[in-house]
């Protein structure tokens, strides 16, 4: 297993980084506590949860992730040290978390105490806000004309995150969480979190995770850029695009318990002719060069300039290892300009 650095924290984290959002609904402890010692065995060091998970996020599922982790916590308690957490707090509009309402510095303190307890652990490696308090163009609203930016007001949303990071300093002053991150968000919203922290002596921002795979590249260059040269840690979720880049979901096939079977909070907005042709293309890829489509996929993410660890998540062992292995594998000149080619085809397919 190769490490990196998260952003400016000082820490090396794994090159895999074990995601854990189906544990509480598709799978069980059993399967979570099998799932974390076989990546713990691999050199997995790095582990990511929210208070919102499992998914689809519901009242009934929402803590049950971060219960789960917990529960292997009091057995494992000496294993704590050699794992980096990260949990995120849950953004604005869900009705059954706080009300629905934006994230404050109260609701970080109190959220933050939450995660505490259901985790069964005294500190938070990273803790990260789920999504910002305003719209962004994520989930399929990165098309023009879908957000209105003029709409927003600059100074209200400034003085939102100058709240938050005071909420966060207050937790970071008690020793409840070491460092701070991003999720779902954009250079504007990296850039005055970073302006913020250093005018008031707040803590610093030190990783941004954000959608990112073959199939859905909007970071690129402009996002990821900002991350290498400001010392941000750049983390994708969904390098297979929600399952998408396995092609487990070709000519309309939806295996039984699979993710696109669930309800989805924004929709399977992943569905489109688009997304099915360059799936075909890849696979085909993949099965001439002798690995999986998913360790193509897995493969190239990891390879990409300026990312630092790729979020996985698996609802099988097998998947799980199929994925983990994915990270020993260097991708031949000709496999890359295989994928360039198809990507240059389309480069946007949702």
């Amino acid at each position: 297993m190769q490490y990196s650095p998260l952003g400016s924290s000082g820490v090396d984290v794994s090159r895999v980084c074990l995601g854990s959002m189906t544990w509480g609904l598709q799978n069980t402890q059993r399967d979570a506590d099998e799932q974390i010692a076989y990546a713990l065995s691999k050199g997995v060091n790095f582990i990511d949860t929210a208070e919102m998970y499992a998914v689809p996020p519901s009242p009934d599922t929402y803590g049950k992730t971060e219960q789960i982790i917990g529960d292997w916590f009091s057995r494992n308690q000496q294993k704590r040290s050699d794992i980096i957490l990260a949990t995120k707090i849950a953004g604005n509009g869900l009705s059954w978390v706080r009300g629905g309402g934006n994230i404050t510095r109260q609701s970080v303190i109190e959220a933050v105490d939450e995660s505490l307890k259901r985790l069964q652990t005294d500190y938070i490696d990273l803790y990260q806000l789920h999504w910002p308090n305003r719209s962004t163009p994520h989930f399929g609203r990165q098309w023009p004309g879908m957000l209105k930016f003029t709409n927003v007001n600059t100074q209200e949303h400034q003085a939102g995150m100058l709240d938050i990071l005071e909420g966060l300093n207050d937790c970071v002053k008690a020793g409840k969480i070491k460092h701070c991150g991003l999720s779902d968000d954009t250079p504007w919203g990296i850039s005055q979190f970073l302006n913020l922290a250093k005018e008031h002596n707040l803590p610093r921002m030190v990783s941004i995770q954000n959608e990112f795979s073959l199939a859905h590249t909007k970071d690129w260059p402009y996002l990821i850029e900002q991350c290498v040269h400001e010392d941000i840690a750049y983390l994708p979720w969904s390098p297979l695009a929600a399952g998408l880049l396995t092609g487990k979901y070709l000519n309309g096939a939806r295996p039984e318990g699979s993710r696109w079977t669930f309800m989805q909070r924004n929709g399977i907005f992943r569905d489109t002719p688009n997304a099915e042709q360059a799936t075909k293309q890849y696979v085909e890829l993949a099965h001439a060069n002798n690995i999986t489509p998913a360790q193509l996929a897995l493969a190239w993410c990891n390879q990409v300039d300026g990312v630092t660890s790729s979020i996985i998540g698996a609802t099988s062992m097998a998947q799980l290892k199929e994925d983990i292995d994915a990270f020993d594998i260097t991708l031949s000149d000709d496999v890359l300009t295989g994928i360039d080619t198809i990507f240059r085809n389309n480069p946007m397919p949702y």
